[in-house]
């Protein structure tokens, strides 16, 4: 025992000696207090993070910025798919487009898709988002159904709307010929075919809204509605008095992100329509692609690509303006 003791008492001692870390102490780096010594790791600690952001760099530069600066080049010149004149012409091609009724056109219609497509992707995701988070039974299913449709390629979707748009044997028209209504042709008439594209595009990307919706409910402290209820306050009370106000910060996150993602449609107006009829569908994105490749003139669809372009950092610019001064 006396031995066992002397030597714990010389393990203490040891332990607390100067210079010497205790089992409880923390080891110092030595390399800290020497510089010379520090140098060198901080130059191989370097290295290392730059190989290791070299691979997602040379994408970034390659894939991102040089398309960049080339088509900004590009939009400054006649080039062309035949290869005739590519030489600068400077601001020509903007002031072309400044003065293409056609352009003007195809951007008051991306316009007027993203107003009308944009106040109902936001409140049936809202209400979507409300119905499942009240406890409904079948919560999976719910959840699957409202999500599952936004998995699906865009090329699906359209063809089947194309098909249930069909004048003569789509299930819309059927059904609405059953209950004496009249026929519509949904895709052929000016007046009606933006508001079936929205339709579809309502249908098929209205889950992803509905998720961030419902995560952000879920994330609201019971605590509030529980106070509430004890003040008295129903279920709509709480709706618009603690739901909505905590939901503040998501919808202005969806609207923004819903506004970029209207600007930007293509796809489902090609396949369905290709910007018929008489144009009236016809998005600035697709009229891009068509004096690009069919017009072979891209130096002027370029010219076009970077007005549209600044016209998106025009409306993230002020999104983000009017986001810091709620948020402040």
């Amino acid at each position: 025992m006396s031995s066992l003791a002397t030597t714990q008492g010389a393990g203490q001692e040891a332990q607390s000696l100067p210079g010497r870390p205790g089992r409880n102490q923390p080891r110092r780096n030595p390399a800290l207090n020497n510089p010379a010594q520090a140098s060198p790791r901080r130059t191989r600690d370097n290295l290392n993070g730059w190989g290791f952001a070299a691979p997602f760099l040379a994408f970034f530069l390659v894939f991102l910025v040089w398309p960049l600066l080339y088509g900004l080049y590009m939009s400054l010149t006649g080039k062309s798919l035949t290869g005739a004149n590519d030489s600068l012409i400077g601001l020509a091609n903007y002031a072309e487009a400044l003065a293409d009724a056609d352009m003007w056109h195809s951007l008051g219609n991306t316009l007027y898709f993203t107003v009308i497509s944009t106040v109902p992707l936001v409140l049936v995701a809202l209400v979507m988002a409300a119905l499942v988070n009240v406890g409904l039974p079948a919560q999976w299913l719910w959840r699957l159904s409202y999500f599952a449709p936004y998995l699906l390629a865009s090329t699906v979707v359209s063809l089947f709307f194309s098909w249930m748009y069909n004048p003569q044997l789509g299930l819309i028209n059927d059904s609405l010929a059953k209950v004496g209504l009249p026929r519509v042709a949904w895709l052929n008439d000016p007046n009606v075919a933006m508001w079936a594209i929205v339709i579809a595009t309502l249908w098929w990307t209205v889950g992803f809204n509905f998720l961030l919706y419902l995560a952000a409910m879920q994330n609201i402290p019971a605590q509030h509605y529980e106070a509430a209820s004890l003040d008295g306050a129903g279920a709509w009370r709480q709706f618009f008095s603690i739901t909505l106000p905590q939901l503040t910060p998501t919808t202005v996150m969806i609207v923004l992100l819903q506004i970029l993602a209207s600007l930007k449609i293509f796809d489902q107006v090609y396949q369905m329509t290709a910007g018929g009829p008489a144009g009236s569908t016809r998005p600035v994105v697709q009229y891009i692609f068509e004096t690009g490749f069919t017009g072979y003139r891209l130096g002027y669809s370029a010219a076009i690509s970077y007005i549209f372009f600044g016209l998106i950092v025009a409306v993230s610019v002020m999104q983000f303006f009017i986001t810091r001064r709620r948020s402040a």
